[in-house]
């Protein structure tokens, strides 16, 4: 991969990993339940999940690819569409806010790795936004394999270092994104919109 396609993932990774979606929510929750450390659980189980969906996707799209490359184009444009659909759902998205239940008990780091694990693979999606926005990136000329780790890798380092931040100071953020949460997600929004237009245009 290219480092000017990689820095451009990179950058997609973080608008991802920040705009609200269940595994943020459940890093938030956790960590201002139980802390930072017992929500590490959460957040790796989350990042593995997340790194089955994108093999998942990322290896189906290879065998489409294989049949004939003009696919590429056409799901590099479908994708880029719903990348702007999905960035304009996120500008319009309500602030994140959340209560905390009281005498919330304890949990095992077991049940909330497997919690954060199926909140990323139960979640239609996770599957939809990688099958979109994967296909921007791989080159058909280039191990899919290797492509894979790099891309899988990335985004599992990103997506673990945002929620540990997130849950790491869920207290101080709860109140924050109620209060500038509307114009967080349009930040969000715009960044996936300018992408999804962006990157199907590439020569």
């Amino acid at each position: 991969m290219a480092l000017d396609t990689w820095l451009i993932y990179l950058l997609a990774a973080v608008g991802l990993s920040l705009s609200p979606g269940p595994n943020g929510l459940l890093a938030l929750t956790h960590g201002a339940l139980h802390g930072r450390r017992k929500a590490l659980y959460t957040i790796l189980g989350g990042a593995l999940g997340f790194i089955v969906v994108i093999a998942l996707s990322m290896f189906g799209i290879g065998a489409l690819l294989k049949s004939s490359l003009r696919w590429l184009a056409v799901l590099q444009w479908l994708g880029g569409a719903y990348l702007v659909w999905l960035g304009i759902q996120v500008w319009r998205a309500p602030a994140i806010g959340f209560e905390l239940p009281s005498g919330a008990p304890a949990r095992s780091g077991a049940s909330m790795f497997r919690q954060g694990a199926l909140s990323a693979l139960t979640n239609p999606k996770a599957l939809l936004f990688f099958a979109a926005f994967l296909p921007q990136f791989i080159d058909p000329a280039r191990s899919l394999g290797l492509q894979f780790v790099i891309m899988a890798g990335s985004f599992a380092v990103v997506e673990i270092a945002t929620e540990l931040l997130i849950a790491a100071f869920a207290q101080r953020l709860s109140p924050w994104l109620k209060r500038v949460g509307r114009r967080f997600n349009q930040a969000c929004g715009g960044l996936f919109m300018a992408i999804g237009v962006a990157l199907p245009l590439r020569p």
